[in-house]
């Protein structure tokens, strides 16, 4: 595969290398999605949108579909054959929450020029309460969750670049943005499963005192 990307890497002048080329694929891969506004994935992302055949090429063996969303400048590696996996009520109805108030956003247009939606954790703890009737997790899990969620491309912290997009203002530890790709990574088919285990099988769980919810769709 080396031979495929020095050869793909010829193409672009000595502008790029081989190995920029496979590491932008690894992350593809592990990380899922790219955002053209993230500094240390902007020479991925810009190798991923120039070059998608190549990618493609690569990534079609093992099953997976490349995404490239131009307008909000991201990349999306999404599996073809979607499996079941593992994921905490926690975790499960933050993701719940977080694409509702992405949503409720998006459709009157309150986003910044990356498709982000600026949510205040104050906001966020009510929408919580109110969509699940419980309290939001401790400082130290929520905190945890946040990390789970920013590793894969569902929210960022916010700073002082994107606070100025918003209300200049505010202080940058109440808030958090939702990325645009929450619409890719929990689609209406995910929506619609999460939604029916939170009536259901969330319930049974909470009052179970069980940890972990199974069969989420990774």
């Amino acid at each position: 595969m080396s031979n495929y990307w020095e050869t793909a890497a010829s193409r672009t002048d000595g502008q790029h290398t081989a190995e920029e080329f496979e590491a932008a694929a690894y992350r593809l891969v592990t990380e899922q999605v790219l955002y053209h506004s993230d500094k240390h994935s902007r020479i991925a992302y810009y190798l991923v949108e120039r070059y998608t055949k190549e990618f493609e090429h690569v990534l079609e063996p093992l099953g997976i579909v490349l995404d490239v969303n131009p307008l909000l400048r991201y990349v999306f590696a999404k599996p073809k054959h979607q499996k079941s996996g593992t994921a905490s009520v926690s975790l499960t109805l933050i993701a719940l929450v977080l694409r509702t108030l992405y949503d409720e956003s998006a459709r009157i247009g309150q986003q910044n020029d990356n498709g982000e939606v600026f949510c205040e954790l104050i906001e966020l703890d009510e929408k919580y309460k109110l969509s699940t009737g419980r309290e939001l997790p401790s400082k130290v899990e929520f905190n945890a969750l946040l990390r789970q969620l920013r590793r894969c491309g569902l929210v960022r912290m916010a700073d002082e670049q994107s606070l100025e997009d918003f209300d200049g203002e505010a202080d940058s530890q109440s808030f958090i943005l939702i990325r645009p790709a929450i619409v890719e990574v929990l689609g209406e088919t995910t929506l619609q499963r999460l939604g029916h285990w939170s009536q259901t099988k969330v319930v049974d769980a909470i009052n179970n005192n069980e940890e972990e919810i199974t069969e989420v769709e990774a």
